[in-house]
């Protein structure tokens, strides 16, 4: 590709806004196909070219969305579409009516949740791994993302951490999900029948108490729901799941026992992420999200955080990450490695607030990188 940045052209009816207008070196290509009598049966095909100067062999890499107008209407759950992969996208395309939103998991997750609270009404489109979901936002397959970033119990979600830095999307909102989790059995499976549970690794150390009482083997899987459809298809009889009702009902399973997480108190935060940022405010609580890294020295964390003490600039969160292209680095002694990081915080102010833009003055002053991942409203909602 001729360019690290796609900058897509859709026609209107596919996505809602369009794409900026200085795209000259990198282009993306949409092409509907249309088949007589069925709406619903179409192909995408994206064509991501890489257009050099003197250049006339126009290579071209594509990637097909595919649906069948049977996938597109099926009540079955087993033959919905696939979820989004970095390899072959597979999904419905829409109307252009309601935003397309993606998701991590499948049907039933509780990230499908998450983005149908963040987005009312929203289409939202399964994705297989975190990112595919990055990417179908920066190749214009869909309009947002809705990924998880922490959960009271488990902590962070140190691979999305790694992903904002990756990519170049923007996070303009937040959104808190109480999560409930359910044990859940084919029809005619008797809770004293299971010998094993089925789930995400976080889900089912969530639940750790309850499954040890039950005595069942715990076995994880990429995901909630996911875990939920593979029980139901295979129709096991000695495994559960634990995922959430949703869930329960679109896969057909009876719900054994609810609320089996150890602690009531459990919520995930989600970020929403677009391909461009909001116009911050001061009309409301905001929150902020940077990245950053330092040189070694003594006391060199302490000077970047009192930049927002010194100023009453109250910290939300600080993630450290180790620096992936030079992680290790010689210590004073020679005989040791240490660390090289990235810092990542959210701190209560808005970026249209003086104060903020003072703070960040202040740390690129010994700063070796600095980037403003989001400036974007507090979600105060109950979870």
């Amino acid at each position: 590709m001729a360019a690290s940045r796609i900058i897509a052209h859709p026609p209107p009816h596919i996505h809602r806004q369009s794409p900026p207008s200085d795209a000259v070196n990198s282009l993306a290509s949409f092409n509907l196909k249309f088949h007589p009598k069925r709406y619903r049966n179409l192909g995408i095909r994206a064509s991501l070219r890489g257009h050099k100067e003197n250049d006339l062999d126009d290579k071209a890499r594509s990637v097909e969305l595919r649906t069948s107008p049977d996938d597109a209407v099926s009540k079955d759950p087993f033959v919905l579409p696939r979820p989004l992969s970095s390899t072959h996208f597979s999904g419905s395309v829409s109307d252009g009516s309601r935003l397309r939103v993606a998701y991590q998991g499948v049907r039933g997750a509780y990230s499908e949740s998450a983005a149908q609270k963040a987005y009312p009404n929203c289409e939202a489109v399964p994705c297989e791994q975190f990112d595919a979901a990055f990417e179908s936002v920066e190749r214009w397959i869909v309009d947002r993302a809705v990924l998880p970033i922490e959960n009271s119990l488990g902590g962070s979600i140190h691979r999305n951490y790694d992903l904002l830095l990756r990519h170049r999307l923007h996070i303009v909102g937040e959104v808190k999900y109480a999560v409930h989790h359910c044990l859940m059995a084919n029809h005619g499976v008797k809770l004293e029948d299971l010998k094993r549970v089925l789930s995400h690794q976080q889900a089912l150390a969530q639940c750790e108490n309850t499954l040890t009482k039950l005595g069942l083997v715990r076995e994880a899987v990429d995901d909630t729901a996911g875990a939920a459809k593979h029980v139901a298809f295979h129709k096991l009889q000695d495994a559960g799941a634990v995922a959430s009702s949703t869930a329960a009902i679109i896969y057909g399973l009876n719900i054994l026992a609810r609320d089996i997480q150890d602690d009531s108190d459990n919520v995930t935060r989600f970020l929403m992420l677009a391909r461009e940022p909001i116009i911050p405010g001061t009309d409301r609580p905001f929150k902020t999200s940077i990245v950053f890294s330092l040189e070694e020295g003594p006391g060199i964390l302490f000077k970047a955080l009192a930049v927002f003490a010194l100023r009453q600039i109250n910290l939300n969160k600080i993630e450290s990450r180790p620096l992936r292209k030079q992680p290790l680095r010689a210590s004073d002694d020679n005989n040791n490695g240490c660390f090289d990081y990235l810092f990542y915080v959210d701190f209560e102010a808005s970026m249209a607030d003086q104060n903020a833009q003072n703070a960040l003055r202040h740390l690129k002053e010994f700063a070796t990188f600095l980037r403003v991942l989001g400036s974007y409203p507090v979600d105060t909602s109950m979870a």
